[in-house]
């Protein structure tokens, strides 16, 4: 039963990673692409833009890969943005066990409200939990959203279906950029 169960989550993160093939590129793309997904949560939901003007910073994931038949996993790569600017790349890795299946491609983005918060996900003290959950953009949706443990997260579906019922969380790397010297 065990050999069964690893095969299947062998699969399964085949699936997430062979959807997310798109996001392993040079960072000028992945800024590209960055820069778009925040263009389409603004455009999903214009009430968004007060946390892009008044967090210390957000993390987003222009495109993260996820699929599942019982046990499941996602993963995704994107920036960092402080004051505007990119500070460096992160990746997110999400396994999960419980009734689900089918396979999508969606963009997160998480916005930190406080430097403590963001300090956080830059050293690696931060990891989305089952009680932490992300609100799905839609016309509106951020005028009511509060932040939670200094921490608020927005979905925008991209393409695919997934049911699911299971319970899991995100984990986070971050590296920050290299100085460029002269």
């Amino acid at each position: 039963m065990k050999n069964k169960l690893c095969n299947v989550a062998m699969i399964v993160l085949s699936l997430a990673t062979g959807l997310t093939a798109t996001t392993v590129m040079a960072q000028d793309d992945t800024q590209a692409e960055s820069k778009e997904a925040v263009a389409n949560f603004l455009k999903t939901d214009p009430t968004l833009q007060k946390f892009v003007d008044e967090s210390s910073g957000y993390a987003i994931f222009p495109s993260v890969g996820k699929g599942g038949l019982v046990v499941g996993g996602a993963h995704g790569k994107g920036l960092l943005y402080e004051k505007g600017a990119v500070t460096g790349q992160a990746s997110m890795t999400q396994a999960s066990f419980g009734a689900q299946a089918g396979g999508q491609s969606f963009a997160e983005i998480i916005f930190f409200e406080t430097p403590a918060a963001l300090n956080d996900f830059k050293t690696g003290k931060f990891e989305m939990s089952a009680d932490l959950s992300a609100v799905a953009a839609a016309q509106g949706a951020a005028k009511s959203v509060k932040y939670k443990d200094g921490v608020a997260v927005f979905t925008l579906p991209k393409k695919g279906l997934m049911v699911q019922a299971s319970i899991g969380g995100q984990k986070f790397k971050f590296e920050p950029l290299q100085p460029t010297g002269k």
